[in-house]
């Protein structure tokens, strides 16, 4: 597959190198790094691929311009943000179907789900930007003690210089561009770099997105592993991954070289508990779709299912219809199913369905990379099914005899991405809430917490570190600058004099007086206090008015 990377021009700062084409699993929506990994569908080095030396080079070279360029000042211009993402946003526009048709060759996603997860997703976001972005650069005023109340005390936003994001395959575009398109909006150089392994969305973005944004501030690096563990031992200002735990920790490593901030979109395992109360129909059709979107090939799909074992009965027979009213008696034949990305990932999903024992599906046809979607059950909590993040369409049942019972499962485990609780009883998801840790929580739904953009998505533990989407992506790729400015006036001075030797009890207890901290009045009352006060000044200002018009008469 030699055209799945274009070849290097002058015109576009593009680095192509060449895949390795080693083996390993890498079944969890991660670009493998610097570890013998990687997909038997990766593409191998283009006829003109540099030598080992080159590549370096034209790293160094690719980062020397991004550099100069945020030196120089452009990215911190709000109007040049704005255009970068306008350009960004007809980028999305203008090749929605080309978007579409790389999704359909590296996943044969359906182009519905495409269209949801990806184009208009990324879409969204970049609006959603666009409608905020002269607020969200504002100099931010917190609230002033009592010693500050003369001081200029503001919060700066400022760019953190150089950064990397790293995409991930399973979904190529928006995981790539969303936290891009935030970088851009905070003011940072971003250098790009796509997931190998979903080569025909690495083609497209190596070949369309530097034709609308700035060359110098925003290349574009495409490579496998090891090319990648050589991209990492470059400095950046920060480093945006998204992928698996596994790979996250060698990214997280790397960055601790330089101490460069990080933040890590990971996986796990995320669980769905269901309760006896729910309306089944309706929950195992948002369970599924969560599930079987994309393939399962989703890192906040819900992992496995904890419930009764008289629930468990009830969901297996629900399921059967849905999925024949969904796709039909024949589900491969069916359109609406993606498939799994490669034959590494494929293998290793049969070897998860030997866990347990199949009640729904298990069929698989190796030509296609097709996997059914397949419920498992009797599965034990120490089986690989339970002990790794499954990333395809299987869906392993444990039981558990209550939610205490669940509760317990989850906090035994690593934090999830997610957790998902299906119940009409909201006593019970507070339960959940309130006894279980997790990146975020979604109570009768599955996956659409993620299309709330001003909800932060991001881990906890295990499962990653930091946030973005809407506004938490631009806080992401911001510094957040603490402002103090004082005048030299004389009142200013004078207060502030008692810091100054020689020492005294005196200046003790004035600087004690200053710096105590006081409760604030409620805003009501201060608006009552002032409303008072021009009252009364306005009251005065009227009686002295009258008074000296009064004078005024009796002098004639």
């Amino acid at each position: 597959m030699s055209d799945n990377y274009p070849q290097q021009t002058q015109s576009i700062p593009i680095i192509y190198v060449s895949d390795k084409n080693t083996k390993q699993d890498a079944g969890d929506g991660t670009t493998v790094i610097n570890i013998e990994a990687e997909s038997e569908n990766a593409a191998p080095a283009p006829a003109t691929a540099p030598a080992q030396p080159d590549i370096m080079a034209n790293f160094d070279d690719t980062l020397q311009r991004a550099r100069l360029a945020f030196a120089s000042g452009k990215t911190r211009n709000v109007s040049f943000r704005r255009k970068q993402l306008e350009n960004l946003l007809r980028c999305y526009e203008e090749h929605e179907n080309e978007i579409i048709s790389a999704l359909e060759a590296d996943l044969r996603r359906p182009k519905q789900e495409s269209l949801i997860v990806e184009t208009e997703f990324m879409k969204n976001d970049i609006k959603h930007i666009l409608y905020h972005l002269n607020d969200w650069v504002k100099p931010e005023k917190p609230d002033k003690s009592f010693v500050n109340m003369l001081d200029d005390v503001h919060i700066y936003n400022d760019p953190f210089g150089v950064v990397l994001v790293i995409g991930a395959w399973n979904y190529p575009l928006q995981l790539l561009l969303v936290p891009v398109a935030a970088a851009i909006a905070a003011g940072n150089c971003v250098v790009l770099k796509p997931s190998e392994i979903a080569g025909n969305c690495a083609k497209f973005i190596a070949e369309t997105i530097p034709k609308y944004l700035d060359n110098d501030c925003y290349p574009v690096v495409c490579g496998g592993p090891s090319e990648t563990a050589d991209l990492l031992n470059q400095r950046f200002d920060y480093i945006f991954y998204t992928g698996s735990t596994r790979v996250g920790k060698i990214v997280h490593a790397a960055a601790n070289k330089n101490l460069t901030p990080t933040t890590l979109e990971l996986g796990g395992k995320s669980p769905c508990y269901i309760d006896k109360s729910v309306e089944l129909r309706t929950a195992v059709k948002r369970i599924l779709w969560g599930k079987l979107i994309n393939c399962g090939q989703t890192c906040i799909a819900p992992d496995y299912i904890l419930c009764s074992k008289e629930m468990e009965q009830k969901f297996i027979a629900e399921a059967r219809e849905v999925l024949k009213e969904w796709y039909g008696d024949n589900i491969q034949s069916s359109p609406d199913l993606s498939r799994v990305i490669n034959q590494n990932n494929f293998q290793r999903l049969l070897g998860l369905m030997k866990s347990g024992r199949v009640a729904v599906g298990g069929k698989y046809d190796a030509s296609e990379r097709f996997i059914e979607p397949t419920i498992l059950v009797d599965v034990k909590p120490d089986d690989p099914i339970m002990e790794e993040e499954i990333f395809g369409p299987i869906l392993p049942i444990y039981t558990v005899e209550n939610a205490y019972d669940a509760i317990k499962f989850i906090n035994a485990r690593e934090k999830p991405l997610v957790l998902y609780v299906f119940s009409n009883s909201s006593k019970l998801i507070k339960e959940f809430k309130n006894n279980t840790t997790s990146g975020g929580f979604c109570s009768n739904e599955t996956i659409m917490h993620v299309g709330v953009d001003t909800l932060p998505f991001g881990g906890v533990g295990m499962s990653g570190m930091g946030s973005y989407h809407g506004k938490y992506g631009f806080d992401t790729f911001t510094h957040k600058k603490s402002c103090l400015g004082k005048n030299l006036a004389m009142l200013g001075e004078k207060m502030a004099s008692a810091r100054y030797p020689p020492y005294s009890d005196r200046k003790s207890s004035l600087l004690s007086f200053l710096l105590r901290k006081r409760r604030p009045l409620p805003n009501l009352y201060l608006s009552h206090i002032f409303a008072a006060g021009l009252g009364i000044g306005l009251t005065f200002l009227m009686n002295y008015y009258l008074q000296v018009r009064k004078g005024k008469l009796l002098s004639r």
